[in-house]
């Protein structure tokens, strides 16, 4: 079993950073594809950016240039550091783990999730 633990979120104001960290027990992550994907009110689940094993990555269109996210494998631990923040960044931020290995902006294709972190920036 594989437990996904999300920490960093807070407010802040538009223009400044926040670091997200997802820490994972249970099992080595080291081979997964990793996600940030994240929720606002009222609206559906979103891509953010993954990370596969090899450190290749990939980016929504709308954060990438301001968010970065890598990996510590030997911490277990996944980050997004997030810069230049929106309002419309604002949203329960959550991680999650692939086993497929694949590099993918699908939900669905995801087999393990965090519970989320809020993230609120305000203008």
């Amino acid at each position: 079993q594989v437990q996904l633990a999300e920490s960093g979120g807070g407010l802040v104001q538009a223009g400044e950073s926040l670091r997200l960290s997802c820490a994972a027990s249970g099992r080595t992550l080291s081979r997964y594809t990793m996600g940030w994907f994240r929720q606002a009110p009222g609206k559906e689940r979103e891509f953010v950016a993954a990370i596969k094993w090899t450190g290749a990555n990939y980016y929504a269109d709308s954060v990438k240039g301001r968010f970065t996210i890598s990996r510590d494998n030997a911490k277990n631990t996944v980050y997004l550091q997030m810069n230049s923040l929106k309002p419309e960044d604002t949203a329960v931020y959550y991680c999650a783990a692939d086993r497929s290995r694949v590099l993918n902006s699908r939900a669905g294709s995801y087999d393990y999730w965090g519970q989320g972190t809020q993230v609120t920036v305000s203008a």
